[in-house]
């Protein structure tokens, strides 16, 4: 076994093979670009190097500078996880050329299988069933017009490089082939710098189904059953689970020998997956599936396989790259329950699943599952981490297994309902509305699901009065999570003919909020909000909703769904108000501390006048501008918001 690898990639998969590799005793070199610096996997790493800045053109996809921070520290092989160098085989050579190991397959490998119309017909070779298409080399359009009218309409082009739904279009009719071609080839020029393409007919009720696969350097490969992956949008998966739904013994006998024998025809040693494209407009049947195409790395969605088969897949990728025989016979691999993986994005839903960026201020991960289901995170990020716009704005991996997919899928629903991320626009509540569509539940989907779905499955709800109600409470320093010392806490005490009160803006969207924020003389908190929320709501900081604040914002969690509202600075809206009046207000309820100036003095602008505390801190109330006091506060006096502290004598207009 290796002492020591390196691992050229970051995030939640270089965190993911660090904690395999410390389980095995293998010590690990981190990678980082300047954005990466302080970044969850260099901290979790015994030693870590810096690549170059934070671009992945500059750092990530450098080769080079991943095989010389290998050999810089002694590492004996590298592990590319997946994305970045993964499946590039010039990167393998490099690796090799240096001396090192490369956990992976080979060069050849990948190179076999990294062009789709390449690899289709060498599954043809093998007798593998592939989609009815033309795979060949010519691209005259002629050519391909005239191929699509025998495939038939409705047909697919698809770039034959690269995936993620780039360079892929539907075409309909023979009058938009053209169109679509040219947009597809552009497409995919820019994406992968190859406009070269494939047509296909146009499956109807596709499923995509995908079969693990492992191999290693003595000819034996085995299958680690499949995994159900049709849950996409923008053809990028979402919520991945295995088994797949609905899978018939007939159907997976012939989905997993395809897919054994498609490895063995590349001689395949590692972890690799071959994706299946499988009609189930009549059900699922063993002659309605074809071969898609073969990810020649390790998966994103690998811990479902892992649940379902209690296996370790990296745990046998280093110890295959190692030269080692694979752990199991395929006789030993048994399926066990269900899992479901569900991947939480940076990312707006409600706008076309736009990625988002942010501080990830709050961060909170579920700590419970319903009883008899487990629950596993993979992430690379901490609370207080930065979300890049440099790099795949994933979060994290949440992974339930349960006895059966009802119980898994309930298992999953409790997860996401748990889960608090504030400081960034997050998909939790799409991935709860997903995990609990009538469709998705019962099993009966296909790529086009959410599609179909996707307006109700986006919406979010506006917020309740209860919700605004408490946002207003936190805003103002009484919410949940407040210390029982809280000095606002403390207001709840002796007021003379009347309850102590405060004024709270908030800002929802594009709403203003105005709430009036009292304390009872039971201790309780009562909260006026304006217009179009009703009535007074009594609140009870033992029964808050879950909360969190961060600066300059207060995010309100109602089961996955996280209401962000932002706060208005008090003290610059009194200055603003000020600006243009006679009299300085108190922007919060609080003590007048320290009175600086008296009656009569003439201040200028910007000059401290007293100090109010309020909140445990101490804010300056300056001079809004120059002028002489007629009247100020009296050092001592408690005073509510909006209380006069100072007046000013009017300007002599002469």
């Amino acid at each position: 076994m290796f002492a020591k690898i390196l691992i050229a990639n970051r995030g939640e998969i270089a965190c993911r093979v660090i904690r395999t590799a410390r389980k095995m005793g293998v010590r690990c070199v981190a990678v980082y670009s300047d954005a990466d610096a302080k970044a969850m996997h260099v901290a979790m790493a015994d030693e870590a190097v810096h690549i170059g800045p934070s671009p992945v053109g500059e750092s990530y996809l450098r080769g080079d500078k991943m095989v010389a921070a290998a050999l810089a520290t002694g590492a004996q092989a590298i592990h590319p996880g997946y994305g970045f160098l993964s499946e590039n085989p010039d990167f393998v050579d490099q690796v090799t050329a240096a001396g090192l190991t490369f956990i992976g397959p080979s060069a050849a490998s990948i190179r076999a299988m990294g062009l789709k119309d390449a690899a289709k017909r060498l599954m043809e070779k093998a007798s593998v069933p592939v989609v009815p298409g033309y795979h060949g080399e010519a691209q005259e359009i002629v050519l391909l017009a005239s191929k699509a009218r025998e495939i038939g309409y409705p047909v697919l082009i698809k770039a034959r490089a690269g995936g993620g739904g780039k360079g892929m279009r539907r075409v309909e009719h023979p009058d938009d082939f053209s169109e679509a071609l040219s947009g597809a080839r552009r497409e995919a020029k820019a994406a992968f710098g190859d406009d070269r393409v494939l047509v296909e007919k146009y499956v109807d009720k596709p499923r995509h189904i995908e079969v693990q696969v492992f191999g290693d350097n003595f000819g034996n490969v085995v299958h680690l059953y499949e995994r159900d992956c049709s849950a996409q949008r923008r053809h990028q998966k979402v919520i991945e689970e295995a088994p797949a739904p609905g899978m018939t013994p007939a159907l997976r006998k012939a989905m997993t020998e395809a897919a054994v024998k498609a490895a063995k025809a590349i001689s395949y040693s590692g972890a690799g997956t071959i994706e299946f494209i499988v009609d189930a407009s009549q059900g699922l049947k063993a002659d309605r599936f074809w071969f898609m195409e073969m990810n020649t790395r390790l998966q994103v969605e690998h811990p479902v396989t892992e649940m379902v088969t209690g296996t370790d897949l990296v745990e046998w990728q280093l110890r295959v790259a190692a030269g080692e025989k694979l752990p199991k016979t395929q006789g030993d691999i048994q399926l066990s329950g269900h899992a479901f993986e569900a991947r939480i994005y940076a990312e707006d839903a409600a706008k076309g699943f736009l990625p988002a960026t942010g501080t990830l201020h709050h961060l909170k991960f579920p700590d419970a599952t319903p009883e008899g289901a487990t629950i596993r995170i993979e992430t690379g990020v901490r609370a207080g981490d930065a979300i890049s716009p440099f790099y795949d704005p994933m979060i994290a991996k949440l992974v339930v297994h349960g006895k059966d997919r009802p119980a898994a899928l309930d298992a999953l629903g409790s997860a996401l309902a748990q889960t608090e991320i504030a400081g960034s626009t997050v998909n939790t509540a799409f991935l709860a509305a997903l995990a609990a569509d009538a469709d998705f539940s019962a099993g009966d989907i296909d790529t086009s699901l959410i599609g179909r779905h996707q307006e109700a499955l986006t919406v979010v709800p506006p917020p309740s009065g209860e919700t605004v109600a408490a946002a207003a409470l936190a805003a103002s320093g009484a919410g949940a999570q407040v210390p029982s010392d809280d000095p606002w806490s403390s207001l709840s005490g002796y007021a003379h003919f009347h309850m102590v009160a405060r004024r709270t803006r908030l800002r929802h969207g594009e709403e203003d909020i105005l709430a009036r924020v009292s304390v009872r003389q039971d201790g309780r908190f009562e909260v006026a909000l304006s217009a179009p929320y009703e009535g007074v709501n009594s609140h009870d900081l033992r029964a808050s909703p879950r909360l969190a604040r961060w600066p300059g914002h207060v995010t309100v969690f109602e089961g996955a769904t996280s209401y962000n509202f932002a706060v208005p600075d008090p003290l610059a809206k009194a200055d603003e108000a000020a600006a243009a009046s006679d009299t300085l207000r108190a922007p919060m309820p609080g003590l007048v501390k320290l009175v600086r100036v008296g009656k009569g003095d003439a201040v200028t602008k910007g000059q401290p006048l007293l100090i109010l505390e309020a909140m445990k801190m101490e804010h300056t109330i300056a001079a809004p501008h120059d002028g002489v006091i007629a009247e100020i506060a009296v050092e001592g006096a408690q005073v509510s918001d909006g209380t006069v502290l100072v007046r000013f004598a009017e300007q002599d207009q002469g």
